[in-house]
């Protein structure tokens, strides 16, 4: 018999990533194809990468909406499958709420509770439902599933997910979430290979990219992240804030005279390292830069993130390693080092050469903390999930 495909997905507003995994014997996963659709809503390009060196390109029609980039994804997975059955669709929801601690198969009725989260997250939970609805339109038989990226945050205890409001907004699900939840979950299982006892033990991971959280681990479970009722809190990011006091946001409806969506706007588009250097939300192009705006909005975030691990150290109780992953943790060499000097307080050794050439270890032989490059795969988990519910 054939060996089943799993077709993971990843909505954006504009764009839809995609892979196929190999589902074999044993439970088995072998990346199959991947590829994504740019320009959603415009001028949609849809990519296939076949892994074995093939890379096709084409256009679709003009304006094309999700509808029309799922349909030119199956139609692409399908003609590349060859023996393979393809068996369900996994997909990364940003927002699962109180309700979902582990994926699960979607029904209507779990459509429609994610669709009442939109307001939690309203730059990815839109857009990842989208595709969804997308399927079920063009491929009504196909069986889907949703991975949540706040799930794995739900081992954490109350303390760590209440804010200091009257309970009745807590009752009403106003408590700290946690994101990145796919890629932290995929650290955790994959980091006893690296280092088995910050495995066992105490770890902060640093998922630093366009979007940019850390997590703290204790044997492998999440005790507390920086991220929380939504997307926007923690470390500055691309174009987000992170962290705010909340009487900026009242200064800025009650002096500024700014309305509740400019705002919104302001907080999720047009701040972080973007608004700090008015000149990029790509940390690769500040880095590349002499503007000293876009020294200052490196130097921010670097602070930031070293500031934010001396607090998650202290809620451990001390810190065997950290690990870096995502975009900027893998590949930003001067910002994975700025970090990591400022962690020489709790025994952090730093291998400038082994830092320079991208670990994966980072830290010389002796060194009390040890510091990791673990470069994450969401996309596997979301998979994993989708061949254990539903192929």
């Amino acid at each position: 018999m054939p060996d089943d495909a799993i077709l993971v997905l990843n909505a954006g507003s504009s764009s839809v990533k995609y892979a196929v995994y190999r589902h074999g014997d044993e439970d088995a996963l072998t990346l199959h194809l991947r590829g994504q659709v740019e320009g959603i809503g415009a001028a949609a390009r849809l990519h296939v990468d076949d892994l074995q060196g093939a890379v096709a390109t084409r256009e679709l029609r003009a304006g094309a909406d999700h509808d029309a980039a799922l349909s030119a994804v199956l139609d692409a997975v399908r003609a590349h499958l060859g023996e393979l059955n393809l068996v369900a669709a996994g997909h990364r929801i940003v927002h699962g709420g109180q309700a979902h601690s582990a994926p699960v198969v979607i029904d209507a009725a779990v459509l429609e509770a994610l669709h009442q989260l939109e307001p939690l997250a309203p730059l990815h939970q839109p857009h990842n439902l989208a595709a969804v609805e997308a399927v079920r339109r063009v491929a009504p038989e196909l069986p889907q599933v949703a991975c949540f990226d706040t799930a794995f945050h739900r081992t954490q205890p109350a303390v760590a997910q209440r804010f200091a409001l009257p309970r009745a907004y807590e009752q009403r699900g106003v408590v700290r979430y946690g994101f990145h939840g796919l890629s932290y979950e995929y650290i955790a299982a994959r980091l006893s290979e690296y280092d088995p006892a910050a495995a066992a033990g105490r770890t902060v991971v640093a998922h630093l990219g366009a979007g940019a959280s850390l997590c703290a681990l204790a044997g492998g479970r999440s005790v507390a992240t920086t991220m929380g009722f939504t997307a926007l809190d923690g470390l500055p990011m691309g174009q987000r804030c992170g962290n705010i006091d909340p009487g900026v946001i009242l200064h800025l409806l009650q002096q500024e005279g700014m309305t509740a969506a400019e705002v919104e706007r302001l907080l999720y588009r047009e701040s972080g390292l973007l608004g700090v250097s008015g000149l990029s939300a790509d940390m690769r192009v500040l880095l590349d830069s002499d503007d000293p705006a876009a020294e200052e909005a490196v130097d921010l975030f670097c602070h930031r993130t070293l500031r934010e691990i001396g607090g998650l150290a202290a809620v451990l109780g001390g810190l065997d390693a950290v690990v870096f992953t995502a975009g900027i943790g893998e590949h930003a060499t001067p910002v994975r080092r700025r970090i990591l000097e400022g962690l020489a307080w709790l025994g952090l050794e730093l291998d400038g050469a082994a830092n320079e050439a991208g670990g994966p270890r980072l830290t010389a032989a002796g060194s009390a903390l040890r510091a990791w490059v673990i470069p994450t795969d969401e996309e596997r988990v979301i998979a994993a999930h989708t061949a254990r519910l539903a192929a």
